[in-house]
C-alpha cells in the first residue's frame, strides 16, 4: 500500500497527518520533537484555544494524532533522495515513502558567513551526495558539527582526498571530535570569517587569521531542515525559503512543504492551513488523481 512520511511534528505536520490518516493512507511522522512552537511561552491567538504554552499545544496535537494510530519516530533526518520513491535518511535508519511533506519549520538562527551566497555553485554546496563528483581528489571542508555534518562528510569519504570539519564554534547538537577523527576527518573549532576565492572557492579564512586552502565547501550547519532536505532533490529555493504552488507542491512528484519553511507570516494559523492543503494534495497524488 502506498504511504506518506511527514518530516516535522509542529502545527503544519500534525495538521497534515490528521487528514492523510483519515483518508486511509499509512503515514509516519519523523521528528526530533519540539521546534519553534516549544519556545512560545503562551499562545493566545489561535482559534478555539485559550492561553496555553507552546509545549502544551504541541503535546495536544501529538496526542490527537496518536489517537488515530499515527506512528511517530523520534529521529534526526539528514538526507532525502528520490529514485522512483522517496528515501528518507535518518540518524537511526532509512525510510521509504511515495509522498513526503516537509514541515520542519524555519531556522530562526542562520549563521551569516561572508562568501556563502556569492560562491553557491562555485564551490559552495548544500548537498554532498549531489556534488561529490566536484570534490573528487580535492581538499573539501564541511561546515557543521552534528549528525548532519557527519552525514555529509561520509558522503564525501573515498571521493575527496582530504576532509576537514569546521564547526564554526557551534555547540548545539555537536558531536564529540572523536566521532569525526575516528573516520579520518580533521576538526577545527575556530569561527569562520569568510569564504574566499576569485570566481571559485579557494580557501576559508578563520577569525584568528588562519586560512585553510580548499576547493569545495559543503554547508551542513545545525540540523537539516526542510530547505536543506529539499535542496537535495533539486527543489527550487528562493531567499532561503521553499517555493511552492497553490497545492503546496515543490514541483516534484509527491513532494510538498508546509509551515514556516515556505515563508510568509510565521503563525500557527498559517502552518495549519498549509499543512491541510499539503495533505489534500498528497492524498490526491497517492490515490492517482494527480
Amino acid at each position: 500500500m502506498k504511504n506518506a512520511v511527514i518530516i516535522g511534528s509542529g502545527p503544519a505536520g500534525i495538521s497534515a497527518v490528521l487528514y492523510t490518516v483519515r483518508a486511509g493512507i499509512p503515514t509516519t511522522i519523523i521528528s526530533k520533537g519540539l521546534g519553534a512552537l516549544g519556545k512560545a511561552e503562551t499562545v493566545e491567538n489561535f482559534y478555539g484555544v485559550g492561553a496555553v504554552s507552546g509545549a502544551e499545544l504541541h503535546l495536544r496535537g501529538v496526542e490527537q494524532a496518536r489517537a488515530l494510530g499515527v506512528e511517530f519516530i523520534e529521529d534526526e533526518v539528514v538526507g532525502l533522495n528520490w529514485n522512483g520513491k522517496y528515501e528518507i535518511e535518518a540518524k537511526s535508519g532509512r525510510y521509504v515513502a511515495d509522498a513526503v511533506i516537509l514541515a520542519t519549520g524555519s531556522s530562526r538562527k542562520a549563521p551569516k558567513i561572508k562568501g556563502i551566497s556569492e560562491f553557491e555553485a562555485k564551490g559552495v554546496s548544500y548537498c554532498a551526495v549531489c556534488d561529490a563528483f566536484a570534490a573528487r581528489g580535492t581538499h573539501s571542508v564541511v561546515i557543521g558539527a552534528g549528525e548532519y555534518a557527519l552525514h555529509e562528510a561520509d558522503a564525501l569519504s573515498g571521493v575527496a582526498e582530504r576532509i576537514t570539519i569546521l564547526t564554526n564554534a557551534q555547540t548545539e547538537n555537536k558531536l564529540d571530535d572523536s566521532v569525526f577523527e575516528a573516520k579520518g576527518y580533521s576538526v577545527v573549532h575556530t569561527p569562520i570569517r569568510e569564504i574566499c576565492g576569485e570566481g571559485r572557492v579557494s580557501s576559508v579564512k578563520l577569525a584568528d587569521g588562519c586560512e585553510i586552502a580548499c576547493s569545495m565547501v559543503f554547508v551542513a550547519l545545525g540540523v537539516a531542515g526542510s530547505v536543506e532536505l529539499a535542496r537535495k532533490v533539486g527543489a527550487y529555493i528562493e531567499n532561503g525559503k521553499l517555493t511552492v504552488d497553490e497545492g503546496m507542491s515543490l514541483g516534484l512528484p509527491g513532494l510538498y512543504a508546509a509551515g514556516d519553511c515556505t515563508g510568509g507570516i510565521l503563525q500557527i494559523s498559517k502552518a495549519v492551513y498549509e499543512g491541510t492543503k499539503a495533505a489534500f494534495s498528497a492524498i490526491k497524488f497517492i490515490k492517482g488523481g494527480e
